[in-house]
């Protein structure tokens, strides 16, 4: 035999020489959420290791997330039901804690990356992403409260804004409304393929957001689905959006790869809670390896095309690079 594939994994040494894909703490966004309050830090019951802060411990807990090397954060809000309404008015009301929470994180971390979620179902006491009337899931109508929304978290100082809605048209009418008052600068990365998904279940508990009836199908897309993608990317791309998503990652790293190879714009991937969960989970039975299984399923999304992902295990990937 002249050509041995082996003779280039015959060393650690030789293996980092021809390794095609790296992994960085550079490429990861950490998502985290925020409650009201002060001095609150409460574990997710169903995401090991991730927990719920106010304000104050966030400040804390970012600040230890910068010196692993951490420069990005997307920041979730909890609201209790009794802040929910039909039109998710306290989305953009300026003295809501989320609002005053972002200016804070802003004001004490100017060079963090940070991003925010552009969605009503935080806010909604319907829990839908949606405006709802008559059991629909009003598209235009709700185009409005994301824009309400989208100016209200750019003027709290957010560098990337989120919108995950999934409601059509939704990029390019809050870009327009970010132009029109002056928020040329501020980034929007589309959740351009986000599939009605089983994975979403735990960050649905972290934030108490589940539909209050229904599910997200009308709005979200078939996990049946590909080239459906292609054209929402044609969409987002053309209504100027400045990052693509998919979410899940990894059940749709099929999808990851359609776009980095169709699209010139970073491509990103939400690592959601339910694939962090069942490594955690399996994990503490023993079943797995957790910390393996974390880097591979990371380097699986990086390799499949993801220049940014977002993930929970941000600070655990950071930890070991130290």
């Amino acid at each position: 035999m002249q050509r041995r594939p082996r003779r280039n994994r015959k060393s650690e040494s030789v293996r980092n020489l021809v390794e095609e894909t790296q992994l960085s703490v550079k490429d990861l966004i950490f998502p985290m959420f925020l409650v009201e309050g002060t001095n609150q830090k409460i574990e997710v019951a169903s995401m090991p290791g991730i927990y719920r802060y106010s304000t104050d411990l966030m400040l804390k807990e970012i600040e230890a997330c910068m010196k692993l090397g951490i420069t990005a954060a997307d920041v979730f809000p909890a609201y209790p039901e009794s802040k929910k309404d039909k039109i998710a008015s306290e989305s953009y009301n300026p003295e809501t804690f989320y609002l005053k929470a972002l200016r804070e994180i802003k004001k004490n971390f100017p060079e963090l990356c940070l991003m925010s979620d552009v969605a009503m179902d935080p806010y909604s006491s319907d829990g839908h992403d949606g405006l709802v009337k008559d059991g629909k899931i009003l598209n235009d109508e709700t185009l409005e409260i994301l824009a309400k929304m989208s100016l209200a978290q750019a003027e709290a100082g957010v560098d990337i804004l989120g919108p995950s809605d999934m409601m059509d048209g939704r990029v390019g009418y809050i870009r327009e409304a970010l132009d029109q008052n002056g928020f040329t600068e501020t980034s929007i990365m589309s959740y351009t393929a986000k599939y009605a998904s089983a994975f979403y279940g735990p960050f649905r508990d972290a934030l108490d957001s589940a539909p209050k009836f229904g599910d997200k199908k009308t709005y979200q897309m078939n996990p049946a689905n590909s080239q459906e993608a292609l054209i929402e990317a044609d969409l987002d791309m053309e209504e100027g959006a400045d990052f693509l998503m998919v979410k899940p990652a990894l059940s749709y790293l099929d999808i990851i790869k359609l776009l980095s190879d169709n699209y010139p714009l970073p491509i990103a991937a939400y690592n959601v809670s339910g694939e962090y969960s069942m490594i955690k989970a399996s994990a503490e039975r023993g079943w797995i390896d957790g910390e393996r299984a974390m880097l591979e399923m990371l380097t699986s999304i990086k390799r499949s095309g993801a220049k940014i992902i977002l993930t929970y295990f941000a600070k655990e990937f950071a930890s070991l690079q130290k």
